[in-house]
């Protein structure tokens, strides 16, 4: 046999061959290769000698070359480095597939497979949306919802080959939790009457299952509502009498509401605007000061509550002018102790009520003592002379205005009491004598009807007056004279007295004398009898 030509690249290549032999097992195992659509990849030949130059490399899929060194005419999509590595550009769902990158020395008909690849091609998260109803969106993007209202909650995505979506909520009260979560391409829950306690920041979360991407998108959604209760009207009175200082409340909504003081009356807005003072509590205060020139007696001022939920409440005030009541007259002994009082409930805002003597303001001192008791004001006078007697004011003001009683102080002396129980005896005196008399011409009429006067009332007489009807009227009428007509137009008629006997023989002979003999004055006596 004859020696080769070139021993020395003999040696070489089959020194190259046995590296290539040595790697085939290890060569052939699988590999898994996630790529994302559109993107680019590239998947590697393993175990390239170092000499890559006296190596031709190309690539299969499925068992098809797509690939090859120094092609005639390259592609874009597929190219093969310098290396043995395949470059794909623009990864497509048609990428797919088992890659076989296979090489073999050059002069040599042999190929060697270095590397196994199953390419996977990966697509989304994408187009991932939400949908919250009902519910209405700010400027700011963000979303509010009524409470109590019944939430629809839907959120949706596009991913391949599948996907897991999850919705959480991040809120103050129950941090961060899961509210549903599912592996279709659409995801809902509902939460029925809304509370405040579920607003907070919702985020829809979904992940590709191949390539464990994810996608995250948020909405942060508040829950409005108004206050249950009606706004507050309250006042406070400023440094100055005539002015006041009228405060609104309205407080437990959310947001804030707007609140506005105007006169019912008048219709005319005092202020308008958004909360001036919030506390940490939430609570929304509007105030204003007004004083006496725009304030009327019997008006009524009222605060209006406005809510975005379309909820308005309010609350008033009837303004009321002071009023205050009170004894006028009031009487002491010199040396006693008197109190005088005023009571005052009918202004609003409250009245500073005071008392006064002589255009000033009286004081507490050791003479003068000022109390106050629920809706009375007191005035007590220690050791009462006649210089404290005179006119002592009750004066009440508010921001409407003032009103005074006048109260009128007589101090008497202990005489002028003496005087007082003589009178007092006196006047019981008369009225006993009065009424001693009364009774006596009550029980005597009868007597003063007849005309016999009061000094016959003790007389025991036994008259007794009868009507006589004669049968024989031609004798009665001869007999007796016609007496003449009274002058009130009345008829007289004839009355017989008869003195009643103590025996049958002196009825008999003072009957005859008595019917004989007709004095002038019984005559007289008989027309009165007639009229009583």
């Amino acid at each position: 046999m004859g020696r080769p030509d070139n021993p020395t690249m003999t040696k070489s290549t089959i020194l190259l061959y046995l590296l290539l032999l040595s790697h085939q097992t290890v060569s052939e195992e699988q590999q898994d290769v996630i790529g994302e659509k559109g993107e680019n990849t590239t998947l590697q030949c393993h175990d390239q000698p170092s000499n890559a130059s006296s190596v031709l490399c190309h690539w299969k899929k499925d068992g098809v070359i797509v690939a090859t060194q120094n092609p005639s005419k390259p592609s874009e999509h597929l190219s093969i480095l310098n290396n043995g590595s395949l470059r794909i550009s623009g990864l497509q769902y048609m990428d797919e597939g088992l890659y076989t990158c296979e090489c073999q020395i050059k002069d040599d008909s042999s190929w060697q497979t270095h590397s196994n690849i199953k390419l996977q091609v990966a697509d989304g998260p994408t187009s991932v949306s939400l949908d919250i109803r009902p519910a209405t969106l700010l400027k700011n993007g963000t979303l509010y919802v009524n409470k109590s209202a019944d939430v629809y909650f839907n959120c949706s995505s596009v991913s391949r080959p599948s996907q897991n979506l999850t919705w959480t909520v991040e809120n103050l009260a129950q941090d961060n939790h899961d509210k549903a979560s599912g592996s279709g391409s659409t995801l809902e829950f509902f939460i029925n009457r809304i509370q405040p306690q579920d607003q907070g920041m919702y985020t829809c979360t979904s992940q590709n299952t191949l390539s464990m991407r994810t996608v995250n998108k948020s909405q942060e959604l508040l829950v409005y509502y108004a206050p249950e209760r009606h706004p507050e009207c309250s006042w406070e009175v400023a440094k100055e009498p005539s002015d006041v200082l009228l405060i609104c409340t309205w407080s437990e909504g959310y947001p804030a509401p707007t609140l506005s003081w105007h006169e019912v009356l008048e219709k005319s807005v005092i202020a308008k605007g958004p909360t001036i003072n919030i506390t940490s509590q939430g609570t929304e205060r509007l105030e204003i000061h007004v004083n006496r020139f725009i304030l009327h007696e019997k008006e009524e001022v009222k605060c209006t509550g406005h809510h975005v939920t379309g909820v308005e409440k309010s609350c008033s005030i009837n303004l009321e002018m002071p009023y205050p009541t009170g004894d006028p007259l009031v009487a002491a002994l010199e040396g006693s102790t008197i109190t005088l009082r005023c009571t005052e409930t009918n202004s609003l805002p409250s009245a500073k009520t005071v008392w006064k003597k002589m255009d000033e303001i009286i004081n507490n001192t050791s003479k003068y003592n000022v109390s106050k008791n629920g809706p009375t004001y007191k005035l007590t006078i220690v050791n009462v002379t006649k210089d404290d007697e005179g006119v002592y004011y009750c004066y009440s003001e508010n921001p409407l205005g003032a009103r005074e009683l006048e109260v009128i102080l007589t101090v008497r002396t202990s005489a002028g009491n003496g005087g007082a129980i003589v009178g007092i005896f006196v006047s019981i005196l008369v009225m006993m004598i009065g009424i001693s008399v009364g009774v006596t011409v009550y029980t005597k009429r009868d007597r003063i009807c007849i005309g016999l006067g009061f000094s016959h009332l003790d007389d025991d007489r036994g008259d007794v007056l009868s009507l006589v009807d004669s049968d024989e009227e031609e004798i009665f009428h001869d007999s007796v004279p016609q007496l003449p007509p009274l002058t009130n137009g009345h008829a007289t008629t004839l009355v017989e007295i008869h003195r009643i006997p103590y025996n049958d023989h002196d009825d008999n002979a003072d009957s005859t004398e008595h019917t004989d003999q007709t004095h002038p004055d019984q005559t007289e006596a008989e027309h009165q009898s007639a009229d009583c």
